[in-house]
């Protein structure tokens, strides 16, 4: 996904969950901050960021927070991306696990839940959920970094989608390019660990990706083990 025109800043602090404050040239500025997860491990102050202008009558802030540097990589902090890039590599043929789908239908309802993604085939249909990953310790990128109620949720509809004979999957999409593997993070939310492995053993499938960050671009990379 390409980026457009980056400004940047300084973080100096979370606000909420939505909000942060970012020195651009000496100047405090509120930036819309587009994921609900703590990320400690990426908002730490001095640390240099990349926003995306966000003009609009409608808009609270003029910015969208878009990267966060760390020195050895770049991280993405917007956790509405997942859902793009992997609909975008779709599109683009560079999904080996889910070839021979012809359409992806994107906020497709199943039961009373939202997923990211209905594909349709001539073998059937596939239901994808995707989740954003962007704290990695020792080379693992760890999901969630709260506890998740929705993502829990999410599990338990996936399993009974394929117990209702659906291919079903979760892709958790690492924002950053120095993942070596995907685990669940059972010390911030032991009871999506537990209904992730349930949905897995159940036959939902579990995938994971890093991505490739740059300025310029968020592109969905190579895939990673998962370690459950």
């Amino acid at each position: 996904m390409y980026l457009g025109d980056l400004v940047e800043g300084l973080f100096l602090c979370r606000l909420n969950r939505f909000a942060a404050l970012v020195s651009i040239g000496g100047k405090d500025v509120h930036v819309h901050v587009a994921n609900s997860g703590r990320m400690k491990e990426l908002f730490v102050e001095g640390c240099r960021v990349y926003l995306k202008p966000a003009p609009g009558d409608h808009r609270k802030t003029a910015y969208d927070l878009a990267l966060v540097e760390l020195g050895h990589t770049l991280a993405s902090a917007d956790a509405r991306l997942p859902n793009v890039l992997v609909h975008e590599a779709l599109q683009e043929g560079r999904l080996g696990t889910f070839a021979g789908y012809l359409r992806f239908i994107r906020e497709s309802t199943y039961e009373d839940s939202r997923l990211d993604l209905r594909l349709e085939g001539p073998e059937g249909v596939c239901y994808v959920e995707t989740k954003s990953v962007t704290l990695v310790v020792d080379g693992a990128g760890l999901f969630p970094d709260a506890p998740t109620i929705r993502g829990t949720k999410h599990m338990g509809t996936l399993t009974r989608a394929v117990a209702c004979g659906y291919r079903a999957a979760v892709v958790f999409v690492v924002q950053r390019g120095d993942a070596l593997l995907l685990k669940p993070h059972d010390t911030a939310d032991p009871v999506f660990g537990a209904a992730l492995r349930q949905a897995a053993r159940a036959g939902v499938e579990v995938h994971a990706h890093r991505c490739h960050v740059t300025t310029e671009q968020v592109v969905l990379a190579d895939r990673i083990p998962v370690d459950l």
